[in-house]
């Protein structure tokens, strides 16, 4: 955390602008319990039965829980019910179902449209030209929150050609909240993680999915998971 707020305040951004998002994929529940110690309070996960074994595990925590994988429409009842976040909108279908499923008693879902942003077919996401109508969609539909876009761009040799895909996002995102009044309040950039946080706070992220810098490398097993 100290490392995002000395970057942050040399790009002459307020650190309090900027959250981040423990990318918590194939970490214990210990692992997740000792990073909510040192202050984290933001989670990601990316798989869903994964997950909901360390929501139970931590339930007794304040955790804001963000899902940051892939959606399938199988699963949105579960992520609705379960999640405060999600990254990684990528068509109208999953967000009616996220809406429609989101238990009344929750408050909205904040959501993102994730951004194929350099086009790879191995990649959820929809394409720069495509977000305009997705957005408008969402952003009407009754249980959601639209807050902003997200994307994983593909490793780039140099920070110096990092910078290109995470400014297209941010030039995106400008554009978006100037077509109407009803998108302009949209704040949200979730793009970065270990190996370009610093680019990415410089080009103007307020969220930042780290996983191992804060955890480390090491994944944990399934039985581990489930201690």
């Amino acid at each position: 955390m100290e490392s995002v707020n000395r970057v942050a305040m040399a790009v002459g951004r307020n650190a309090n602008t900027v959250t981040i998002v423990a990318a918590s994929k194939g970490q214990t529940a210990a692992a997740i319990r000792e990073a909510y110690a040192a202050g984290l309070r933001h989670f990601g996960e990316s798989y869903l039965q994964e997950a909901l074994i360390k929501i139970e595990q931590l339930s007794d925590l304040d955790i804001i829980w963000h899902f940051i994988g892939p959606l399938q429409s199988n699963k949105t009842a579960v992520i609705a019910k379960h999640f405060d976040w999600v990254h990684s909108i990528d068509r109208l279908s999953i967000a009616e179902r996220l809406s429609r499923q989101r238990p009344q008693q929750l408050p909205p879902l904040q959501v993102c449209v994730q951004i194929n942003i350099d086009g790879e077919a191995s990649k959820s996401g929809v394409s720069p030209q495509q977000l305009a109508t997705l957005a408008d969609q969402v952003s009407v539909l009754p249980n959601l929150c639209l807050r902003g876009l997200m994307a994983i761009p593909r490793p780039r040799a140099t920070a110096k050609e990092q910078v290109q895909p995470l400014r297209v996002l941010a030039d995106l995102l400008a554009e978006l909240k100037s077509r109407s009044p009803r998108l302009a309040g949209l704040d949200t950039l979730s793009m970065g993680m270990s190996g370009d946080f610093a680019v990415a706070v410089a080009e103007g992220a307020t969220l930042l999915r780290i996983g191992s810098a804060i955890f480390g490398p090491r994944a944990a097993s399934k039985t581990q998971l489930k201690q």
